[in-house]
């Protein structure tokens, strides 16, 4: 699907030299999503950031099957509870990489059908900027 592979994004890798727990994973991931949503919305509206969403996870899921609740309980544009609660419920290692897959997916979608230079303009913080490590410690339980 896309031809060079983006480095893991920022926030993510930034949690790979911590010792954190998958809720930890799903607290980053989860903010991280509000991101991305609050970013696209405006321009592609809910529904069309909710659909590239499922999308992303349909095409996530042969690799990392963890996703299938995740894919299953993506009901509503703007929540990403069910997300969230797949990432928690699994080894922090496999949450991160599916969640890095799962984000690599979505950019992709998102370049091919607006140009990867619009892409990075509107999504690269999630590669570029790392969390300050406050998402990591505010996680629900």
């Amino acid at each position: 699907m896309h031809s060079e592979a983006l480095t893991p994004p920022a926030a993510l890798a930034h949690l790979n030299g911590q010792a954190v727990d998958a809720a930890q994973v799903a607290g980053v991931v989860l903010a991280l999503w509000q991101q991305i949503d609050a970013a696209l919305s405006p321009i592609i509206g809910q529904r069309g950031v909710a659909a590239l969403y499922k999308r992303s996870l349909y095409l996530t899921r042969p690799s990392h099957p963890c996703l299938v609740p995740a894919y299953e309980g993506a009901l509503r544009p703007g929540e990403f509870d069910a997300l969230h609660s797949t990432l928690a419920a699994i080894g922090s290692a496999e949450a991160t990489a599916a969640a890095a897959a799962l984000l690599q997916a979505f950019y992709d979608l998102l370049s091919q059908l607006i140009g990867a230079s619009l892409t990075e303009r509107m999504i690269g913080f999630v590669w570029h900027n790392p969390f300050s490590g406050q998402a990591v410690q505010d996680t629900p339980q």
